[in-house]
C-alpha cells in the first residue's frame, strides 16, 4: 500500500502543482527556504547525550499558537530539544517570531514523498515525532517506524471529511495508523472515531484540546483605543467582527451592517479574512458597494477620517482584534461552507459568538458553546442580520453570553498538563 502511495504521489504532485504554486504566490513569503520542501534541512546542532530530540509538526498559525505552552514547558524542564516545522508561510513567520529561543531549528515540513522525507529524516534524527491535530503523513510515519521512532498525534482530531474518506478505505487507514504510537485525542468524539477505524483503544487517550489552555493577555483601554484609531474605526459605536471569514461571508456581513445601521444603530465592521491574500477580492467587493475601508496591512490610519469597514489582513493579530468586538461571527460556517473556524479565542475573551450551521471541524466545541449559552447558530445571512441586531440591542444578553463563554473555557483547561504527562514516558 505504501508503494502505491509513493508511485501515485509524484504524478499527483505534478498535477496539483499549478494550483499550489499559484496559492503560494498569492500568499507570498514562500521563497525563503523553499528547498526545505524537498527535504533540504538547514544545519542543526549535533545531538547531545541525554537530550531527547523532538520533531514537532504544526501545520499553520492556529496550531503554532497552540503549541506555545508545550514548548515553554519543555524549555523549563530541560532534557528536550525541539525541531519545529510548519506547512504555511504564515505559520513559518509566526514560528520565527515566537519560538527561536525554545527550538533548535525552524523549517518547512518536507513534501511527503519517499526521497524528500527520507532526506530530512537523515538530518533531523529525532527521538520522537509529534504531529498536531489532523496531520497524518504516510511517508513521514513510515520513516519514523523504520527507524524505531515513536509517533504521537497530539490534539488529534478527525474532521467529518477525513473520517468519511478513511472509512471508504479502511485497509489504507489501518496501515497508515499502524505506525502511530499514541493518539492523544482532543475529545471523546474524536477518540471514538479513531477506535472505529481500528486504532487500538489502549493507545488512545483523551487529553483535551491544548487550544483551550491558551492565556490571552487583555489589552488596556488605552491600547484598545489606539488600535481603533490605527484601524480607522470610530472612537464610539459597536463593532461587529467577522473572524476568519471565507468567500460569501463578507457580503453577508456587509448586508448585516447596512441593515443594522438602517435601524439607527451606530456600528462598524471589522473583517479578518482567513486568507489575507484575498485582500484584492475583498477590496473589489467593498468598492462595489460603496463602503469606506482600510486594510491593516497598509499601515496606520490614525490620520484619516472614520471608515465603515476595517480589514485585518495581517498575521497573528486576531487575538488583539477580537478584543475590539462587541459581537463575533465565526467564519467558514455559512452555507455552502461546512467546516467552520475555531470559536475558542472568542469564548476565552468573552465575546458573544455567532456561527453558521457548518461547524464540522469544531462540532463538539460549537455544541458545547451553544448549550452553555455562549454562542448562537444562524442558519443563513438573513438570520445573521436578525441575531446581530437583537444582540446589539440587548446588553444583558451580550454580557450573559460573554460570561458563559469564559466559564466554559475555565471548565475545560488542563489539556497541556495532560498532554505533557502522556508524552513524559516517551521524552
Amino acid at each position: 500500500m505504501l508503494w502505491l502511495y509513493r508511485i501515485l504521489y509524484l504524478p499527483a504532485l505534478l498535477l496539483g502543482s499549478p494550483f499550489y504554486l499559484r496559492r503560494m504566490w498569492r500568499r507570498g513569503g514562500y521563497a525563503e527556504n523553499f528547498g526545505q520542501r524537498f527535504g533540504r534541512v538547514a544545519d542543526l546542532p549535533a545531538k547531545r547525550p541525554g537530550v531527547k530530540r523532538i520533531w514537532l509538526q504544526a501545520v499553520s498559525v492556529g496550531e503554532m499558537l497552540a503549541i506555545g505552552p508545550l514548548l515553554a514547558a519543555w524549555a523549563r524542564e530541560g532534557g528536550v530539544e525541539v525541531y519545529l516545522t510548519t506547512t504555511t508561510s504564515t505559520g513559518y513567520q509566526l514560528a520565527k517570531e515566537r519560538y527561536r529561543d525554545t527550538t533548535i531549528g525552524i523549517g518547512y515540513f518536507p513534501l511527503d514523498w519517499w526521497g524528500f522525507s527520507a532526506r530530512a529524516w537523515r538530518v533531523v534524527l529525532p527521538d520522537l515525532a509529534i504531529l498536531t491535530e489532523g496531520e497524518r503523513w504516510p511517508e513521514h510515519i513510515h520513516q519514523a517506524s523504520r527507524r524505531g521512532v515513536p509517533v504521537v498525534c497530539v490534539n488529534a482530531r478527525l474532521s467529518d471529511r477525513s473520517f468519511r474518506r478513511m472509512q471508504r478505505f479502511p485497509r489504507a487507514a489501518r496501515r497508515m495508523l499502524r505506525g502511530v504510537t499514541r493518539v492523544l485525542a482532543c475529545s471523546v468524539h474524536d477518540a471514538e472515531r479513531f477506535r472505529a477505524l481500528g486504532f487500538p483503544a489502549d493507545r488512545i487517550a483523551v487529553t483535551g484540546s491544548i487550544k483551550l489552555d491558551v492565556n490571552i493577555p487583555a489589552l488596556s483601554a488605552e491600547a484598545l483605543s489606539q488600535l481603533r484609531r490605527e484601524l480607522g474605526l470610530p472612537a464610539a459605536g459597536f463593532i461587529l467582527m467577522g473572524a476568519s471569514t471565507w468567500p460569501g461571508e463578507e457580503a453577508a456581513l456587509l448586508q448585516t451592517l447596512r441593515q443594522v445601521r438602517a435601524q439607527g444603530v451606530a456600528c462598524s465592521l471589522l473583517l479578518v479574512p482567513r486568507h489575507a491574500e484575498r485582500r484584492d477580492e475583498i477590496a473589489t467587493l467593498l468598492n462595489a458597494r460603496g463602503w469606506s475601508h482600510h486594510f491593516r496591512s497598509r499601515g496606520d490610519c490614525s490620520g484619516g477620517g472614520p471608515i465603515d469597514v476595517a480589514v485585518g489582513d495581517t498575521t497573528g493579530e486576531l487575538r488583539s482584534l477580537l478584543q475590539l468586538a462587541d459581537v463575533v461571527f465565526v467564519g467558514k460556517s455559512l452555507p455552502p461552507h461546512t467546516e467552520g473556524q475555531t470559536p475558542v479565542e472568542s469564548a476565552i475573551l468573552g465575546r458573544p459568538i455567532l456561527f453558521g450551521p457548518g461547524m464540522g471541524n469544531f462540532r463538539l466545541i460549537a455544541r458545547e458553546l451553544v448549550d452553555a449559552g455562549a454562542a448562537q447558530i444562524v442558519a443563513d445571512a438573513a438570520a445573521l442580520t436578525e441575531r446581530v441586531a437583537a444582540l446589539l440591542g440587548d446588553r444583558a444578553q451580550r454580557e450573559a453570553m460573554a460570561a458563559a463563554g469564559q466559564a466554559w473555557h475555565q471548565a475545560n483547561v488542563g489539556a497541556v498538563e495532560r498532554t505533557l504527562a502522556a508524552l513524559h514516558s516517551l521524552t
